[in-house]
């Protein structure tokens, strides 16, 4: 084989590399853009579920075909364009909800509460239901009410909107208002339209499934 011969055949080799590189550059990019969310979790509001720096994958095609559920676990955007939130649905529209003695009731009802950590080792109460707007959240308006018995406050989902609560319930920014080391809240509900994917597993350290 003469020296043209060795050149054309490793350039055809080389041109056969790049290709696949960008092929693999470009799937990846898809991949990660329109079917997964590979994000590290960077707070604490979701132990001992998730814990900080725990790295998981969320399928954004999840709700494509079905709605999103009681205690899935989503990722979302804020409405005010914030970094990505990890958080736990409680509240399907159209929901009452109620919180007494340290228990949140839907529809009078108390919800499952297995996964709720607590720095005291125990649920702890969430925050009271303020009765506030939701600031810069067209159309929701006051979102509490207070029954004519003169009982707890209570909630109303409105319909397209989910309420979500962090699992250690002691410090989580959600939708409960009021909550956070720096005195920040979501203090609203979470559209469909914000949600970016449903989380399916922790992948490190060690494997978890998140669906349960």
């Amino acid at each position: 084989m003469d020296n043209t011969s060795v050149k054309g055949e490793l350039w055809r080799e080389a041109v056969s590399w790049i290709k696949t590189i960008i092929f693999a550059l470009i799937f990846a990019w898809l991949f990660t853009n329109f079917i997964i969310i590979n994000a590290i979790v960077p707070t604490g509001s979701m132990m001992n579920t998730i814990r900080v720096n725990d790295r998981i994958i969320a399928f954004r095609l999840s709700y494509l075909f079905s709605e999103p559920e009681r205690y899935d676990i989503i990722v979302f955007r804020p409405y005010d364009g914030g970094d990505l939130n990890v958080k736990r649905i409680i509240g399907m529209p159209g929901d009452e909800l109620k919180i007494v003695d340290w228990r949140v009731y839907v529809n009078g009802v108390a919800v499952r509460e297995d996964f709720v950590q607590s720095a005291r080792g125990q649920s702890v109460p969430p925050a009271p239901f303020g009765n506030f707007p939701a600031p810069n959240h067209p159309g929701l308006g006051d979102y509490v009410t207070v029954p004519q018995d003169g009982g707890a406050p209570f909630i109303t989902v409105p319909e397209g909107q989910f309420f979500v609560l962090g699992d250690y319930r002691d410090n989580s920014n959600d939708s409960r208002g009021g909550i956070g080391p720096r005195g920040g809240s979501l203090r609203t509900f979470v559209s469909q339209e914000q949600i970016r994917g449903k989380a399916i597993f922790r992948y490190f350290p060690g494997f978890k499934n998140l669906t349960r």
